[in-house]
């Protein structure tokens, strides 16, 4: 039968009531959101009553959705799925100092119906007795994590230009448009600033409290990217740049000039 074969395994037909039943193999590669995972199927169906629980021991093989390479595919966040999958191992949630996404892991464990790890990623809701004696505990790792608290840091966007300036050319340099704004810093501060209009194509499974210097902007306006800067906060502290030049014929005068320009951004 075309189509269940998965890590080299022919899933084993049997029957139940007369309808040819298919058994998950050991090794289950599984697609989600474009990240492939590979685990036991044991991990899998660790929690009863979960979402991954019954699509692998409630579902027939054969009715789930695979991508192109065959591999089971599940369309949800691929980077906070390892979070799932972690806990799925041990029933202990892990995450990594000042994270930034608990709300958004929150709506993944709903969804694929872990109410134990939807409790413990819950805020933690203060309540003060009558007399105004239980002060709130807050927890010092949740701080920063909510929509009106903003993290200080810096941000750098730089461009690569060039133009050609001769003694009877008319030259425009073309700073207000360039070819490409690269983006450098944290990676949840570039996130932040410039939401869907931020490229990470080349760097994409770059985790959120991590540095990167491989993003850039869909968009080629740098008055763009300053406006969205100012409007998270950050202002302007140092700019940089560099050229050289060379003749742009060998029977002109005519020089062409590359540069390099960088500006720094701060939020405090």
């Amino acid at each position: 039968m075309k189509g269940i074969i998965l890590s080299g395994q022919q899933p084993q037909p049997g029957i139940t009531g007369g309808i040819p039943e298919f058994i998950f193999p050991e090794i289950i590669e599984l697609n989600v959101g474009g990240q492939v995972y590979i685990t036991r199927h044991h991990t899998l169906v660790s929690i009863p009553s979960s979402l991954l629980w019954e699509m692998f021991s409630q579902k027939n093989i054969c009715s789930l959705a695979r991508d192109s390479k065959g591999r089971f595919f599940v369309d949800r966040d691929g980077f906070l799925f390892r979070y799932i999958l972690d806990y799925l191992r041990d029933q202990q949630l892990v995450l990594p100092e000042h994270f930034p996404e608990q709300n958004r892991l929150q709506r993944e464990a709903e969804y694929f119906k872990l109410p134990d790890l939807v409790k413990v990623l819950s805020p933690k809701i203060c309540k003060q007795n009558s007399l105004g004696d239980d002060p709130c505990q807050i927890d010092p790792e949740e701080l920063g994590t909510g929509p009106d608290i903003r993290r200080s840091g810096f941000i750098t966007i730089g461009y690569r230009g060039s133009f050609t300036l001769g003694r009877e050319s008319q030259t425009d340099a073309k700073f207000r448009r360039v070819a490409r704004i690269m983006v450098c810093g944290k990676t949840s501060l570039a996130k932040e600033v410039f939401g869907n209009t931020l490229n990470e194509s080349r760097d994409p499974d770059r985790q959120p409290e991590r540095y990167t210097s491989r993003y850039y902007l869909k968009f080629t306006f740098l008055e763009q990217a300053f406006d969205k800067l100012a409007d998270a906060g950050f202002h302007m502290v140092a700019c940089n740049s560099t050229g050289t030049c060379a003749f742009a014929h060998d029977q002109a005068d005519d020089k062409m000039w590359t540069s390099y320009t960088e500006y720094v951004f701060y939020r405090e």
